[in-house]
């Protein structure tokens, strides 16, 4: 849902989102520290897991509802399919429609993730392309740090078909929103030359690795003044991380894995397709006996196959009504909590952040002593696994290489993440590995061999 109280996270300042039913309970007795640390006592203790960003986490009280569900289905499968399977996923997608502020329940469709999501719509180019409703050579943008699978179902389907894809390349650290629409104006130039259209445009709505909260308000408005087709906002992280709101951000696709920060057990999504006659031929890529009866109940029977993180949506609403503020609550707190954290790591060990604390949701770039010897994507990898198993710290690092004439410069990243279950002493763990390894002169270079 969209906040009233921290308008830059949805990644444009100045922005009105109109007022929508709050999640938040009316009780005032609300979950306690104590509790919240049992709902996530299956965390495993001796690891620092800063990094929800990945996986993210579902509480105890979810995945019992959850297992629940499963063994009402072993018990009685008919009976649960015919009485049950249904009904269970309208009501989630009727949640799931006055969260994102959605105009029509028909808009909202639950598949298993944001991977599926984007197989879905790009299958759709590549259909137009092959139906010759499309140019060989017409053009889709993407940013150049988008989700590698997304990257890899570009290349699957629209690449395949006869589509070019140009790639926004954003710069890092960055330090304003300006910076970003500088480059993907540039990019929807070089696009449009030789007469050809641009039919699709792939924005993140917070970019993974690096990270960063993408102004996409700003760019989907620049898309229609520039004749843009279609608009996918690809927002991995956007349910839980940041403001989520249909009606102000005016994409035509939209999708949010819910187990990332929406406390979901994997795996469940949504695709938000805007009602439009673009979207009457969208068809799940596993074809069912639902075919032709619209993407929402072709997404909703994919054959046999496990449907309880579908249909735990209920319990989970139900779950961050126990915090203050509800989800919006949750919100604000992460993002002032990973803003802290990543000062205090930055401050530390005399390096930067990835970009200013606005810029940012519930995770950030911390940059890393230079003196560690970051210089390839492979030493970022093996440094994540020595954190791992002889720090027991979690958290993923991004190698940032040095421009031409830079010297001694930060080129390793780290992408920090803060949920509710975190606390200081996951970061100050951190902090303290990271001390230790420059106090014993340790560099890359002895990871290698």
């Amino acid at each position: 849902m969209a906040s009233q109280s921290h308008p830059h996270l949805n990644g444009d300042s100045n922005t009105h989102i109109p007022k929508r039913p709050k999640l938040s309970s009316l009780s005032t007795s609300f979950i306690t520290e104590a509790e919240i640390q049992s709902e996530f006592s299956h965390h495993d203790s001796t690891i620092a897991r800063i990094n929800n960003g990945s996986f993210g986490c579902c509480p105890s009280s979810i995945t019992n509802s959850q297992q629940h569900l499963q063994l009402q289905f072993l018990s009685q499968p008919d009976h649960f399919y015919f009485s049950h399977l249904k009904p269970g996923i309208l009501r989630s997608r009727t949640l799931l429609q006055s969260l994102i502020n959605a105009q029509h329940l028909d808009e909202i469709s639950i598949v298993d993730n944001a991977t599926t999501a984007a197989a879905i719509v790009l299958q759709n180019i590549a259909w137009s392309f092959a139906e010759g409703k499309f140019n060989q050579g017409d053009v889709a943008i993407m940013l150049h740090y988008a989700y590698g699978a997304v990257k890899k179902s570009i290349e699957a389907y629209l690449t395949r078909a006869g589509g070019h894809v140009i790639e926004v390349h954003l710069p890092f650290p960055v330090n304003s929103n300006k910076e970003i629409v500088f480059e993907f104006r540039k990019a929807l130039e070089k696009g449009k030359e030789n007469g050809r259209k641009v039919r699709l445009a792939v924005i993140d709505h917070i970019t993974s690795m690096p990270t960063v909260v993408i102004p996409v308000k700003e760019l989907v408005r620049i898309c229609r003044e520039e004749g843009v087709d279609q608009v996918f906002v690809d927002a991995t992280h956007g349910i839980g991380c940041t403001d989520v709101d249909m009606q102000d951000i005016g994409a035509d696709f939209y999708t949010s894995n819910l187990h990332k920060w929406f406390f979901c057990p994997p795996s469940i999504a949504f695709l938000y397709c805007r009602k439009s006659s673009q979207c009457l031929d969208l068809h799940h890529p596993v074809v069912t006996h639902e075919y032709g009866n619209g993407l929402a109940v072709e997404s909703a029977w994919v054959g046999a196959r496990d449907y309880s993180a579908q249909l735990v949506v209920p319990k989970v609403f139900e779950f961050v009504d126990r915090f203050e503020g509800g989800i919006e609550g949750i919100k604000k707190r992460n993002h002032e909590n990973v803003v802290k954290m990543g000062q205090m790591l930055a401050k530390a060990w005399g390096t930067n952040l990835g970009c200013p604390p606005e810029m940012c949701a519930s995770m950030i770039m911390v940059g890393l002593p230079a003196c560690l010897g970051i210089s390839s994507d492979l030493d970022t990898l093996k440094l994540r696994t020595y954190l791992r198993e002889k720090f027991g710290v979690e958290v993923p690092i991004y190698y940032r290489a040095p421009k031409d004439g830079e010297v001694d410069v930060v080129t390793g990243y780290a992408r920090i993440s803060y949920q509710v279950y975190n606390k200081v002493d996951d970061y100050h763990k951190f902090r303290d590995a990271i001390n230790e390894l420059v106090g014993d002169g340790f560099t890359c270079t002895l990871l290698r061999g």
